[in-house]
C-alpha cells in the first residue's frame, strides 16, 4: 500500500463531434426554408396585376388585430393554378371587417351597375357605367324630356341629385382617386360672354357639390374640368341630348403612374349604339342656346 502506484485517469468530455456537430445543418435548412419561403412570397407579388398590388397595399393601411377575426388578405379562387400557371385574376383581397371594400375594376363597376339597376331602374338608361385601362367610368346624360341640368344653366334637376345620391353612396369609401368632367352638346350661346366652356365647367362643379353634400371626401378630388362639345359621346350627331353629361371616373393606381393618367376617351359603348345612332347625321350648329 505504501508503494501503491497512483494512477490519474483523463476523461476527455467530447462536445459536439468536429466542427459543432450537426447544428450548423439545423441552422442551414432554416435559411434555406426561410429563403424558399421569400422568393416564393415574390413571385407571388409578380404575378399580381397593378390593381391587385393597389389593393394589397390599401389592405394593410386598414389593418387591424381587433377587427380581423383571422381573416387573410389573399383568397383562393376558381383557376388558381390552372393548366397555363397562376391566374392573375384569380387572387381576390378580402376586406377588413369594419372596414371598406378595396374594390376591383370589375367589382366596383358591378356593384354601380346593381344600384343602378336596383334603386334608379326610371332613369337607368341615363347612367352608363364602363372600365378603362385606369379604372371606372360613369356617365350621367340627358335624354330627350329628362335633362340633367336646367336649360343653359348648371342647376341639377330632381332625377340628377338622385342619381348623383346612389353614385356617391357608391363610392364615398371607396379609395380611387376621382375626376369629373363636365360636357355639353355642339349647339352654341348666341353671346360669346357666356359658352359651353363656362357651362360644362360650372355643371362638373355643380356635381362635385352634389356628391360632397351625401359625404364623398374631395380630398380625393385630382380634377374638376368642363371639356365643353370636344369630347362628344354620340360623335355623329353633336347635337344629341346624350351629349350633355357629366362624367365621373375613378381612377386606380393613379398615385404609382409617372405622368398624365390615361383617362378614357369618350364614345357611346357599342352595345348602346342604336340604328338611329348609326344613321343620324351631323346636325349644323345653330346659334342658340346651348342646353
Amino acid at each position: 500500500m505504501k508503494h501503491q502506484q497512483i494512477i490519474i485517469k483523463k476523461v476527455k468530455v467530447k462536445g459536439h463531434g468536429g466542427h459543432h456537430g450537426g447544428e450548423w445543418k439545423v441552422a442551414y435548412a432554416d435559411f434555406i426554408t426561410a429563403m424558399m419561403a421569400f422568393f416564393l412570397l415574390m413571385w407571388l407579388i409578380a404575378i399580381l396585376s397593378d390593381d391587385k398590388k393597389e389593393n394589397m397595399a390599401q389592405y394593410f393601411k386598414q389593418f387591424s388585430f381587433m377587427n380581423m377575426g383571422g381573416t387573410g388578405f389573399l383568397e383562393k379562387s376558381d383557376g388558381m393554378m390552372g393548366a397555363g400557371g397562376p391566374d392573375r385574376a384569380s387572387f381576390t383581397i378580402a376586406a377588413p371587417k369594419g372596414g371598406p371594400y378595396p374594390e376591383t375594376k370589375e367589382g366596383l363597376q358591378e356593384k354601380l351597375k346593381n344600384e343602378v339597376e336596383s334603386k334608379l331602374s326610371d332613369v337607368k338608361d341615363q347612367v352608363l357605367i364602363d372600365t378603362f385601362e385606369n379604372g371606372v367610368r360613369i356617365q350621367v346624360t340627358d335624354k330627350d324630356g329628362n335633362p340633367m341640368f336646367a336649360l343653359g344653366s348648371p342647376e341639377l334637376t330632381s332625377d340628377a341629385r338622385k342619381i348623383l345620391k346612389i353614385i356617391a353612396g357608391t363610392i364615398k369609401d371607396q379609395p380611387n382617386d376621382v375626376v369629373i368632367e363636365g360636357h355639353t352638346d355642339a349647339l352654341n350661346y348666341s353671346s360669346s360672354k357666356y359658352t359651353n366652356w363656362e357651362l360644362s365647367t360650372e355643371r362638373a362643379s355643380a356635381a362635385r357639390k352634389a356628391l360632397e353634400t351625401e359625404g364623398f371626401n374631395p380630398d380625393r378630388l385630382i380634377r374638376v374640368a368642363g371639356y365643353a362639345s370636344r369630347d362628344l359621346l354620340v360623335k355623329n350627331n353633336p347635337n344629341d341630348p346624350r351629349n350633355r353629361r357629366i362624367s365621373i371616373i375613378l381612377v386606380f393606381n393613379s398615385a404609382k403612374k409617372q405622368g398624365p393618367i390615361n383617362l378614357p376617351g369618350s364614345g357611346l359603348p357599342a352595345d348602346l349604339i342604336g340604328v338611329n345612332d348609326k344613321k343620324a347625321a351631323s346636325s349644323p350648329l345653330a346659334p342658340k342656346t346651348s342646353s
